[in-house]
């Protein structure tokens, strides 16, 4: 089953903890450090749309990018719910298209490990430069190999609410390094029974240095890399979540 189908249903339940002010506070740092005060910004790898739904409240205009329709549609009714006008797209990110330049985009929740193959990350990035307004802001994170090897690794992850349970399984490769997520969900139906479904998730594991040379050959500008969306403290080896901030270089687009 396409990852993401039916996880779409109670994703926002499951991540309620997900530390999405933390987030944006980040980014919202380095908008005012570098002068960027951003009319349009897009999401690539929105999911529920969530974010996108915290920087409409801040009145900017926003673009959501997600390859799942069943994602999508949960954040356009989200949308509707909260009363923002917000422009979401089905694309693959490794081969999105806007219809404009923006000032801000960024990919957050380790969206660029489930691209499998250099070249979709390169080209992603080349992506992210070409709708990029001169000197704008790219800041995405990525899970890194530590937390594959030695967090994730063969564990399993278990959580139940009221309505729903999942049952996480992982499984890291280091040869090949691909991590395999197998979910169970059971959903509570209208009579009380819990339907199961099951799920396969691969997302690759990247080293910090290979993010850098892909980001150098996209023509981007490599401003700094973050432990975890804290400005004040650089990655460090153990660090889980590796956040990077980078920026188009200015250079006139033909």
């Amino acid at each position: 089953m396409e990852a993401y189908s039916e996880f779409a249903k109670v994703y926002d339940t499951f991540m309620e903890d997900t530390p999405y002010e933390k987030w944006i506070a980040f980014m919202e740092h380095h908008m005012k450090k570098y002068n960027i005060s951003p009319r349009i910004v897009c999401d690539l790898g929105c999911g529920t749309g969530k974010m996108c739904g915290m920087f409409a409240e801040r009145g900017i205009e926003m673009i959501g990018i997600d390859s799942s329709e069943e994602m999508l549609m949960v954040a356009r009714e989200n949308a509707m719910e909260e009363g923002h006008s917000i422009l979401y797209l089905m694309q693959d990110m490794s081969d999105f298209e806007l219809y404009g330049t923006v000032d801000m985009i960024y990919s957050c929740c380790d969206s660029i490990n489930y691209l499998l193959e250099e070249d979709e990350v390169l080209n992603t990035f080349k992506w992210v430069n070409n709708y990029l307004e001169p000197r704008g802001l790219f800041i995405f994170d990525i899970n890194t190999y530590y937390k594959y090897e030695n967090i994730l690794s063969d564990q399993t992850f278990a959580e139940q609410t009221e309505d729903a349970a999942y049952i996480w399984e992982n499984y890291f490769d280091k040869e090949e390094e691909i991590n395999e997520f197998i979910v169970n969900f059971f959903l509570k139906d209208s009579e009380g029974k819990y339907d199961r479904t099951e799920e396969y998730h691969y997302q690759r594991a990247y080293s910090i240095e290979k993010i850098k040379e892909l980001l150098k050959r996209a023509d981007l500008e490599l401003i700094g890399v973050y432990d975890d969306y804290n400005s004040e403290a650089p990655y460090h080896e153990s660090t889980q979540r590796a956040t990077f901030v980078a920026r188009e270089q200015g250079k006139r687009k033909e």
